[in-house]
């Protein structure tokens, strides 16, 4: 994710501002630019200060305070470009559902930032009824006799479905600990779960030559599914699996192997990005701190191959997990990168290329 500045003051900004917190402007983020622009009020629409000319008004999702994106004035839609993927929200009248939804945009929104900047395809079900991407935001539902329907969050051919308990930190933080997760984030469901949407699109439905260089990554997915997720959760993962796999889940089947690659890699870009956009230099002092050192003085997102990232990625994760374990935080980044996931992680930066 990029740093903004207001255009009226210079004030920095984050992507999720409404407001700038010094001049009091609106703000309003314009996919088509990758900016967070001020703006100033034209009738009912609004001239944004990052562009000349034209006029634009806010997506519906406005309205919730669950989205900040703008749309051409001239356009028809009513929902911007990541909300017009939205099938199912829950039920709003209910006050944590609201606040829960909010999270649940906020992290969806940063998703489709990552997703527009590498340019993949994001048709939703209105553009592609059958193949289009969307979302169902659902909650567990009880019934008269206290039986409780859970909602699973996953992914079936372009529905991504996220129970909304999720945003819940306390919940979600209870659900990393019964699983034995090192890392759980709403972001890192979407990305993970998105991971699975792009199988279908650029690996399965780009013939059988696509899908042999797939396998000869991950695996056959062939392999039956629910089988392999049995045996996981029967008997977990193998000894050895840091040698082969980013986390003990990517081990259950080829197809969660490429969802968990597919997040990481986005992990690294997004987060890369943002290390530049501070101008972040990382020069350890140790005898051997030359062997740590980093400047990210480039854009992620047009890297040249794998090892542009990751010689960037690892000192930086080194030092932001020193920064959170001074402050008592668990790390920042509790994965190992080991030979055989850099090179799965390279498949992924030719794919998305």
């Amino acid at each position: 994710m990029k740093l903004f500045e207001c255009q009226n003051c210079g004030q920095p900004l984050y992507f999720e501002n409404t407001v700038c917190e010094s001049c009091g402007h609106r703000l309003g983020y314009i996919p088509d630019m990758n900016t967070v622009s001020a703006l100033e009020p034209e009738g009912d629409q609004w001239r944004a200060l990052a562009s000349s000319g034209q006029l634009y008004r806010f997506c519906q999702n406005a309205e919730l305070d669950a989205c900040n994106w703008l749309i051409p004035s001239d356009h028809t839609e009513t929902h911007c470009a990541a909300c017009r993927h939205n099938r199912t929200i829950p039920n709003l009248a209910d006050a944590e559902n609201m606040a829960r939804y909010r999270k649940l945009e906020m992290a969806k929104h940063h998703l489709f930032y990552t997703m527009i900047k590498l340019k993949l395809p994001l048709k939703n079900r209105i553009d592609d009824p059958q193949g289009g991407l969307a979302f169902d935001f659902l909650s567990d539902q009880v019934d008269a006799n206290g039986n409780v329907t859970t909602v699973l969050t996953g992914h079936d051919e372009g529905l991504i479905t996220i129970n909304v308990a999720e945003a819940d930190d306390a919940e979600r933080e209870k659900r990393r600990t019964q699983m034995g997760e090192p890392y759980r984030t709403l972001l890192g469901h979407f990305r993970h779960e998105i991971g699975h949407y792009f199988w279908d699109k650029i690996v399965r439905d780009c013939g059988e030559e696509a899908l042999e260089k797939c396998r000869a990554v991950f695996g056959d997915e062939r392999e039956d599914y629910g089988q392999a997720l049995q045996r996981h959760y029967n008997t977990g993962a193998p000894p050895d699996w840091q040698n082969n796999f980013v986390s003990t889940y990517a081990t259950a089947h080829p197809w969660e192997d490429f969802a968990e690659t597919w997040a990481h890699y986005l992990h690294i870009v997004d987060t890369l990005e943002t290390a530049r956009s501070f101008g972040i230099k990382v020069r350890p002092r140790i005898k051997l701190g030359h062997e740590l050192e980093a400047q990210v003085d480039f854009d992620p997102h047009k890297a040249n191959n794998i090892d542009e990232l990751i010689e960037n990625w690892l000192p930086l994760t080194y030092a932001v997990n020193a920064l959170n374990r001074s402050m008592g935080q668990p790390d920042f980044y509790p994965f190992i990168l080991s030979p055989a996931v850099i090179a799965k992680l390279g498949y992924m930066h030719e794919l998305t290329h």
